[in-house]
């Protein structure tokens, strides 16, 4: 189900062009490519307000709905806003419309990180000042869901190679890398996905081996990034439309 824009407060708008970097071979835009999108609006709409924000953001989970995907050579818009709040993090939602409507639209988690410590930190009067009227009072939790691998089964699981051009800034894999795994999930799919959910658990450090592991069930597809570590990301994949058949 698509998140309404809000009656009141900040909405962000902007838009793309879906180049050959972001497609497929077959033309259809990839989740790692709106990932980016997503962020890079994120980062369009807090330089358009001119607010320097006192800490960084560390995303959290990442929801995206999908109701069809732009082809390469589209224009698409994307309408961005901050859809809910926590004590220490917020939940932007980004649609994305192409020339016939909305098409996918992403809810992110992003959790506000002290520079001094790296520890979550309360957002502050001035994030309330731009970003509070458009979240109409909503809540929202930062805790993650999805569960680990079934026990006491042996899933699929492949080496995941991490590249030089992987790590952020931070120093840990940026966060539109794990949708790449997404990717390489469905390029051994015959259909694409109505709904995904991407969770971060851990960073992505320089010198980790991560293996990628998938398990398909009831309509859905899971895939891991596992090290020695643990989880470092989950995904869930869903084929069949939730609300197919609940009626409207």
């Amino acid at each position: 189900m698509f998140a309404a824009d809000p009656a009141q407060g900040r909405v962000f708008a902007t838009s793309r062009l879906v180049r050959g970097t972001d497609v497929t071979p077959d033309g259809r835009l990839r989740f790692d490519a709106f990932a980016r999108y997503l962020q890079e609006a994120a980062e369009d709409d807090v330089a358009d307000a001119g607010w320097a924000a006192p800490y960084d953001w560390r995303l959290r989970r990442c929801e995206v709905a999908i109701r069809g995907y732009p082809r390469y050579g589209e224009r698409v818009s994307l309408r961005t806003f901050c859809s809910a709040t926590g004590p220490r993090w917020a939940e932007r939602t980004t649609t994305l419309a192409g020339p016939g409507g909305d098409l996918m639209q992403g809810r992110a988690v992003w959790v506000a990180i002290a520079r001094a410590d790296g520890r979550p930190c309360p957002l502050g009067e001035e994030f309330y000042r731009w970003y509070g009227a458009a979240t109409g009072g909503r809540a929202v939790s930062a805790r993650l869901t999805h569960p680990g691998p079934p026990a006491g089964q042996d899933p699929a699981g492949r080496p995941w190679p991490l590249r030089a051009s992987d790590f952020d800034p931070a120093g840990h894999v940026g966060n539109t890398v794990h949708w790449a795994a997404v990717e390489d999930v469905l390029a051994q799919s015959a259909v694409l996905p109505v709904a995904a959910e991407l969770e971060y658990h851990r960073p992505v450090l320089p010198g980790q081996q991560p293996q990628l592991v998938t398990v398909s069930a009831d309509g859905l597809r899971w895939a891991w990034l596992l090290a020695d570590t643990g989880r470092l990301a989950s995904a869930r994949l869903s084929f069949v439309d939730p609300g197919a058949g609940a009626g409207s």
